[in-house]
């Protein structure tokens, strides 16, 4: 499993990460395009990243995801 430390993230960012309720969506986006897609809460129910190209691995959308946060801050 992937692991992202909001430690590791813009304050605004980790605000929007443990602000999101049960069941609330949020998209990743990167270049205008949707990557992937994190749903908030326990018992949240596990969905493919069907907008994400098969051979591209979790591990891979959350350092784009990163790299683009860290570009914008």
């Amino acid at each position: 499993m992937a692991r992202l430390d909001l430690d590791d993230l813009p304050p605004k960012i980790a605000a929007l990460l443990t602000g999101l309720g049960d069941g609330e969506e949020l998209l990743l986006v990167q270049n205008g395009a949707v990557v992937g897609r994190l749903t908030a809460g326990a018992a949240a129910k596990a969905e493919s990243l069907s907008l994400v190209e098969p051979d591209q691995n979790a591990r891979e959308v959350f350092e784009n995801f990163r790299a683009a946060i860290e570009d914008e801050f």
